[in-house]
């Protein structure tokens, strides 16, 4: 029966061939030359190949083993690289940290928090998944994001969720809008403007279409695209408003672009933390997060302003 073949056993075979001589092989490895020999052996049995040629002078590669050693090296290097490696992950020296955000939230959620993250830590990447809240909640739930930013509308049962902050919808629109001059924006005032919605497999547009049919309110969506930041360009180009969470929009001395506060109902999405809870957290990611609720702690739960 075919067994694997062992790190200590290759170990012992560059060695032998690169020294050439059993006996100075079995000082270095602090092996009596009987013990090395039946490494070497126990080798060729599980390789069923002839590695070396034995005489009473020397030792010598055969032709088999000419082409295995460089072969040997490259495992035994990979292997000491991969312990190396997670030594150096364990102490958070090297490492790669994936997270999974919404667009929006990343810009107001992450900067602060990378950057006294690696100033701490230089070694750990950084990956930032900027995807749906759909799509990010998968990415987590499958283990291919350490953790995501997400909407609490986005909840599943294989996740846990943290609350961050709450991001009211306003209303989007260009500074020189008619409505832009209003006191007060009600409902109606929307019937004969047109509307930029994004589709509705959104999480943002799922939240909105709950909030307002429960009391009765319709939009008319005369443009609808996929992403936020497209309805946003389709504001600032003069072509409608939209109805935004207020993440999304611009600095207040933004030349062109405005926000309105909407009448009841008050509408407002969650943002917060999202972890699995069949996955457990690596090291890396828990520094982070906790670094990220550090930051927040104070404001959790408290409004976008």
């Amino acid at each position: 029966m075919l067994h694997r073949v062992e790190f200590l056993d290759l170990q012992a075979f560059v060695l032998v061939a690169e020294l050439g001589n059993f006996h100075e092989a079995a000082k270095r490895l602090h092996l009596s030359q009987p013990a090395l020999s039946r490494r070497i052996q126990k080798l060729e049995e599980v390789l069923e190949v002839s590695l070396l040629e034995r005489t009473t002078r020397r030792t010598r590669l055969t032709a088999i083993g000419v082409d295995f050693l460089p072969r040997a090296r490259r495992v035994i290097e990979e292997y000491e690289s991969s312990i190396f490696g997670i030594r150096e992950l364990a102490t958070h020296k090297k490492g790669t940290l994936t997270i999974a955000c919404l667009p929006t939230a990343a810009f107001y959620f992450l900067p602060s928090v990378i950057r006294v993250f690696s100033e701490a830590w230089p070694g750990i990447r950084i990956r930032i998944l900027d995807v749906s809240a759909n799509e990010g909640l998968e990415k987590v739930v499958r283990g291919e994001a350490d953790f995501g930013i997400n909407m609490i509308s986005a909840q599943n049962p294989e996740v846990d969720f943290t609350p961050l902050l709450k991001d009211p919808f306003v209303l989007a629109l260009r500074s020189d809008h008619p409505l832009a001059h209003k006191a007060e924006i009600q409902w109606d005032d929307l019937h004969d403007v047109r509307l930029i919605t994004v589709s509705r497999d959104s999480g943002n547009r799922t939240l909105l279409d709950n909030a307002l049919s429960a009391d009765g309110i319709r939009l008319n969506s005369f443009y609808e695209v996929q992403h936020l930041s497209t309805s946003l360009g389709l504001v600032e180009s003069g072509l409608g408003v939209a109805i935004l969470p207020r993440m999304t929009m611009p600095g207040a001395d933004h030349d062109t672009l405005c926000s309105r506060q909407l009448p009841a109902p008050n509408i407002q999405r969650t943002i917060g933390l999202v972890t699995s809870n069949s996955h457990s957290l690596s090291g890396t990611a828990q520094l982070f997060i906790d670094l990220l609720l550090e930051k927040w702690g104070n404001d959790r739960e408290g409004e976008f302003h």
